[in-house]
């Protein structure tokens, strides 16, 4: 019986019932942030290096494709108006800011001083006139000096010719044949002299040969004409259209000096920038390159343009007092030279002559 006494513990085991079927597991949240995870740091492992990638290349192709300089100041136009003759103002039509068009009235001289001129010209015309015609009958009358001139010679020839006869014959005296041949000589000078003063008179009534008017009759109305443009300078009137500035010099009543500027025309419809670069700057640029204007005025307004001219001469060239390179204390300065942009578009807003701008230049 001891013997079989280990065997029962094996058909226990063998009749024993199974086990029931554990459960599937609940999903746990670590789980489902994995995959999400695991696309964040495949994007920051690949994502970022690729566009600092990216970033880099593109600075380096883009780099050196441009030049700038804040150098630059937006120029205008500007025409100075001077009165071509003096007087006193007796009107101003203008003020200071105020848009004008071409052939607007600025400012009046008192006129009538020109207006007297104009009359003392007239006048010199008539007289030039009467003049031309005294000259005419002057001459009408030299040709009948001629006339009766040239019938004392033959009055004088037969009486000389009637002496010299007598005197073969001795029928006559000396001083009888004298005196008919000195009255012969005399009457021929009497013709010569006549006929020179009717060449005088009509070499004064001679008419010019450019305009075919006698020339004394000419240089009258010339003179007048001359008054009259004169007398018209007294209104002066705008040479083009433009806003005013500086009109403060225009007071009624002001002696006004032929030549002096009075008042400034400001072409605010046409503005363009004068950008000076560096002549290291100057290595790609062309004319017609595309350009970039900012303004220190505006910061919001950006404006696209273009490269219209670029200088003949540095600054230095032209200044009042250029510097002498050739002296012992020479030391080198890097120089600027003017660069023109012009507008490709009508900036959002006015434009003021003298604004300072920033301005690049895409050279590539």
């Amino acid at each position: 019986m001891d013997q079989l006494s280990p065997s029962r513990p094996k058909a226990e085991e063998a009749v024993a019932p199974k086990a029931a079927p554990k459960p599937d597991p609940l999903p746990s949240p670590t789980a489902e942030a994995a995959p999400k995870a695991s696309w964040r740091t495949r994007l920051l492992m690949f994502g970022l290096p690729a566009l600092l990638i990216a970033g880099g290349a593109g600075w380096w192709l883009t780099s050196g494709g441009s030049v700038s300089t804040d150098n630059a100041y937006v120029q205008m136009d500007k025409v100075s108006v001077a009165a071509e003759v003096g007087g006193r103002i007796t009107e101003v039509a203008v003020r200071d800011g105020q848009q004008v068009a071409a052939g607007q009235l600025l400012f009046r001289i008192d006129g009538e001083p020109y207006a007297l001129n104009v009359a003392q010209a007239t006048a010199a015309i008539d007289a030039a006139e009467v003049e031309v015609g005294n000259l005419s009958a002057s001459a009408n009358t030299s040709s009948v000096d001629i006339a009766a001139a040239r019938e004392d010679v033959k009055f004088a020839q037969v009486t000389f010719d009637r002496q010299a006869a007598l005197m073969e014959r001795g029928f006559t005296t000396k001083a009888a044949y004298d005196a008919a041949r000195h009255a012969l000589q005399q009457a021929r000078e009497s013709v010569r002299q006549a006929e020179a003063a009717a060449a005088e008179a009509r070499t004064k009534l001679a008419a010019g040969p450019s305009s075919g008017v006698n020339p004394q009759v000419e240089a009258a109305r010339v003179q007048r004409s001359q008054a009259q443009v004169n007398l018209g300078r007294t209104t002066v009137r705008a040479p083009s259209a433009g806003r005013v500035a500086q009109s403060d010099r225009l007071q009624i009543g002001q002696m006004m000096v032929a030549g002096l500027p009075a008042v400034t025309l400001v072409d605010t419809a046409h503005p363009w920038v004068e950008a000076n670069f560096k002549e290291t700057d100057l290595a790609n640029m062309r004319v017609g390159q595309r350009a970039e204007i900012r303004f220190d005025a505006y910061p919001e307004v950006k404006v696209r343009g273009h490269v219209l001219t670029i200088g003949a001469g540095t600054g230095s060239e032209f200044s009042v007092l250029p510097a002498q390179n050739a002296t012992g204390n020479w030391v080198k300065v890097t120089q600027r030279v003017p660069v023109r942009i012009a507008f490709d578009e009508k900036p959002a807003r006015d434009m003021i002559a003298g604004l300072s701008a920033d301005v690049r230049v895409f050279t590539k």
